[in-house]
C-alpha cells in the first residue's frame, strides 16, 4: 500500500522590519517640505526694495494680501474689505504681539494701503510690509 504524502506548505512571511524605517523617513521628509511650503499663496506683484530683511516666522504673523483687483486675503482665505477687520481682530486675539505682514500690489493705490494701515493701527497690530528684491543691474 502505497502512502500519499502531503506537501509542506510553508507559509509566505514578509519581514516588515525595513517597513519602520522607510516610513520613517517618509514622515521626516513631508515634515520637513511642509514647513518649506509658503503660507500665502496668493499672487501678488510686491513692490522692490533693496532693504530685504528675512521675516520671522516664529510669531506666526498674520498675512494679508490684497491684489490687483482689491481682493483681499487674511491668510489664503477671501475676505471682503467691510469684514477685514473683524477677520484679522479674531485672528490676533490670543496673540501677544500680533504681526500682520502685508502682500499689497505695487500698482494698488495709495489709499487702499492707508486704509489697511490704519486696520492694523486700530488693532494695534506690528504692520510689516513685504517687499521683493530689487533687481541690481
Amino acid at each position: 500500500m502505497t502512502r500519499l504524502r502531503r506537501k509542506s506548505h510553508r507559509e509566505a512571511e514578509v519581514s516588515t522590519d525595513s517597513l519602520n524605517d522607510i516610513m520613517f523617513f517618509l514622515l521626516l521628509f513631508f515634515l520637513i517640505l511642509s514647513t518649506m511650503v509658503s503660507p500665502n499663496a496668493i499672487k501678488v506683484n510686491l513692490p522692490n526694495s533693496k532693504a530685504n530683511r528675512p521675516i520671522d516666522n516664529s510669531k506666526k504673523p498674520i498675512h494679508l494680501s490684497v491684489t490687483k483687483d482689491r481682493r483681499y486675503f487674511v491668510n489664503t482665505k477671501e475676505v471682503d474689505f467691510s469684514n477685514l477687520e473683524t477677520e484679522i481682530a479674531e485672528k490676533t486675539k490670543d496673540m501677544t504681539e500680533p504681526t500682520v505682514i502685508l502682500h499689497i500690489d505695487k500698482d494698488l493705490k495709495y489709499q487702499d494701503f492707508i486704509d489697511v494701515m490704519q486696520i492694523g493701527d486700530r488693532l494695534k497690530c506690528k504692520m510689516i510690509i513685504a517687499t521683493a528684491p530689487a533687481n541690481t543691474k
